[in-house]
């Protein structure tokens, strides 16, 4: 991948869409920054710093290409990297300080990440793909639907996606529990849930829904006792974090019988592999990580991001991420 010598450069990884320059006003950033959108996911760590050789400032979205130490060590060039959103685990942001980086974020929208969930929870329990395949084929009712109303769903955090997912699932009409390890009983009852067990949740629920921060202690909190202790009629939704799930328990649940299905919106690795065994699970309805993808969203994340540059152009850097 040439580059023109002297061009200053602006990187922006990951636009699957082919839309990141449609958004935030790119046209603010002066004349002499090139700014460049990579649609294709890059794996390789060769491949990923030569095409970011040269580049002064990076945008990253989301947690989409890590960037360690060793990828930052390598690029000398590199003085701001901006992450959509004001957390991002797949940035070394010590490692970038060390170096010399600047690390700023941008706003982010949580309700449309719950209302995923909620698309994937009614498309499992309505049977709404099986149902519209049907009709596409000239069939005409083929299934019976779940109901909500009186049902129980089960949050596996109750932070601010899962106090939005309460608010929606009483208006619902179901009862919600709750858990998550540092779990508050009080802030759980005014959030409109009842604090419970950890065992209790997945024997209860009819619905599971995890939104729970990835880190190593909530990495395979879901595991084969928690999908062995629901019932065979119950659900699982992950919009959350893949590993926060064990996937092969997963499998094995959706294979089984075990569980009724599962709604998965995030992977262990990303994108999924063409070939992953979740692509031909039974009962399940993937989406290809779209929580956050939505225009409001993403009008927030490249606004945010052009702003960050200017600022950065200015001397005065906005929105910085400490380490």
């Amino acid at each position: 991948m040439c580059k023109a010598r002297g061009v200053k450069r602006i990187v922006l990884l990951d636009d699957y869409q082919g839309v990141a320059l449609d958004y935030g006003g790119w046209d603010r950033v002066p004349d002499e920054w090139q700014v460049v959108a990579l649609e294709q996911h890059i794996d390789d760590a060769d491949e990923l710093v030569e095409a970011l050789s040269g580049a002064e400032i990076v945008v990253a979205m989301r947690e989409r290409t890590p960037l360690p130490a060793a990828i930052l060590d390598r690029l000398p060039d590199l003085k701001l990297l901006i992450t959509t959103g004001m957390r991002n685990v797949a940035i070394d942001v010590a490692a970038a300080r060390q170096n010399g980086v600047v690390v700023c974020g941008t706003g982010i929208k949580g309700a449309p990440t719950a209302e995923l969930s909620w698309g994937l929870i009614l498309t499992l329990l309505r049977k709404i793909p099986a149902e519209d395949a049907s009709m596409r084929s000239g069939g005409w009712q083929t299934t019976i639907g779940g109901d909500l109303d009186g049902a129980t769903l089960g949050l596996v955090g109750l932070g601010r996606l899962g106090t939005k997912m309460a608010t929606i699932g009483r208006a619902f009409g179901m009862e919600v529990l709750a858990w998550s390890q540092n779990l508050d009983p009080a802030a759980a009852r005014a959030a409109g849930a009842e604090p419970v067990e950890k065992p209790a949740l997945f024997e209860r629920a009819d619905v599971v829904s995890v939104h729970y921060k990835l880190s190593e202690r909530s990495r395979g909190l879901v595991g084969a006792a928690e999908l062995g202790a629901m019932k065979p009629s119950a659900y699982l939704v992950n919009t959350s974090r893949g590993p926060v799930v064990d996937t092969d328990a997963l499998l094995a649940a959706l294979r089984s019988g075990a569980i009724a299905g599962a709604g998965i919106d995030v992977y262990d690795a990303e994108p999924l592999p063409a070939d992953h065994p979740l692509r031909s699970a039974p009962r399940t309805v993937l989406t290809p990580h779209l929580g956050y993808v939505t225009e409001d969203t993403y009008d927030t994340f490249f606004c945010d991001a052009v702003e960050d540059v200017l600022a950065y152009l200015d001397g005065a850097p906005v929105r910085v991420v400490e380490a």
